[in-house]
């Protein structure tokens, strides 16, 4: 079957000539807008754990032995770390390389994947990134979601476009690519939104995107606004719809990391439809096979 976007698996497949799987860490980070330096709380959809709900709180060196020991580790022969939770930028530089260190303990492991946020991109951090290359595939993923600064505000990420694109342009210095993540169905947002964010990252140089819908988990601040009936999720169609939308209208050469969310069933509060991966994936394809639709074919348009 003819793939309609780049994925991800592929890509690996390609760079490494087999398949390759990810080991997600928690490396006890916070954020600026937890830890007071920016705010407080985090953002309104993130959980006491960040985006990586389902990890568990041991070392590093802990969680990637626990990893090699499992079955997980039957399925491939060669592993990425990703960094998941919080921003994983955010310390010291010596504390940063310790950390980053502790994980890279597998001759298996060829890749480190950094999750954070623009404003936790500096010219030392990038240096100390690029370190790890000539032995390692070192990419970073940067939480954008959206290209409006209001909704920002809203969310209470406290970042701007602007440490965006700061960020963006410091980590392709280094020659470091860059994921883009992007939210569908963050409160207020419509339409507009989502052309404004595609235009944003059409005017940048990254690699890869990863597309999430907009879920409610429990103990968030955004759990309190769709139980005072101030949030109402997106629904799955118009979720295909906007998904669609970015597919088609950015560089046919991005790689698309994720094109749905993996929310934890335990904390899910709604949509329900957020669950069911299998069904948003093959909506997708369907969409986009039936009309004759492929990443990139609207691009610029």
């Amino acid at each position: 079957m003819e793939d309609r976007y780049n994925h991800l698996n592929k890509f690996l497949k390609n760079k490494f000539k087999e398949r390759t799987l990810k080991i997600c860490i928690d490396g006890s980070f916070t954020c600026p807008n937890r830890d007071g330096s920016k705010g407080v709380g985090g953002c309104i959809f993130c959980g006491e754990r960040g985006s990586g709900e389902n990890t568990k709180c041991l070392s590093i060196r802990e969680q990637v032995e626990n990893y090699f020991k499992s079955y997980k580790a039957d399925r491939a022969n060669k592993f990425i770390v990703y960094f998941q939770n919080f921003t994983n930028t955010y310390d010291s530089i010596e504390n940063l390389k310790r950390k980053y260190d502790e994980a890279l303990i597998d001759d298996r492991i060829v890749a480190m994947d950094i999750a954070t946020r623009a404003d936790c991109i500096s010219e030392d951090i990038c240096k100390l990134l690029a370190t790890y290359k000539q032995k390692y595939y070192v990419y970073c993923e940067i939480g954008l979601q959206t290209a409006n600064e209001n909704t920002h505000n809203k969310n209470n990420q406290h970042i701007t476009n602007n440490d965006f694109i700061k960020a963006i342009s410091l980590l392709n210095k280094y020659d470091i690519d860059v994921v883009c993540h992007v939210m569908v169905g963050l409160p207020g947002e419509s339409h507009e939104d989502i052309v404004n964010t595609v235009n944003l990252l059409n005017s940048i140089k990254y690699s890869g995107i990863k597309i999430h819908s907009t879920y409610v988990i429990k103990d968030t601040v955004l759990e309190g606004m769709y139980n005072s009936h101030e949030y109402e999720p997106i629904t799955i169609d118009d979720y295909i719809d906007e998904v669609v939308y970015i597919l088609t209208h950015i560089n046919k050469d991005v790689i698309v990391h994720r094109i749905t969310g993996d929310p934890p069933k335990d904390i899910l509060i709604a949509p329900s439809w957020a669950n069911h991966k299998k069904i948003i994936l093959n909506s997708i394809e369907n969409r986009l096979k039936n009309d004759n639709l492929y990443q990139g074919c609207l691009f610029g348009k």
